[in-house]
């Protein structure tokens, strides 16, 4: 990925923004996007709405079907 380090009268432009920006040049042609950074903190403060012993017993629990059977499948649709 490049990286641009910005002057600090445009830091202070992006600073706290709460949304996503367009940017663009002078003539009003958008050069991409900013994306601000979440606080990962944010996510601390979030409760599972799943157990631990839930996620294992779906982790566990068979579901699907074998490929060859699926290729069977389709081989005699065609």
């Amino acid at each position: 990925m490049t990286e641009v380090t910005l002057d600090k009268a445009t830091l202070t432009k992006l600073r706290n923004l709460q949304e996503n920006l367009e940017v663009r040049d002078e003539t009003g042609r958008i050069l991409g996007y900013f994306v601000p950074a979440e606080d990962k903190a944010t996510y601390d403060r979030i409760d599972a709405q799943v157990s631990d012993q839930e996620l294992d017993r779906r982790a566990a629990e068979e579901v699907g079907r074998p490929l060859a059977d699926i290729m069977r499948d389709l081989k005699e649709l065609s």
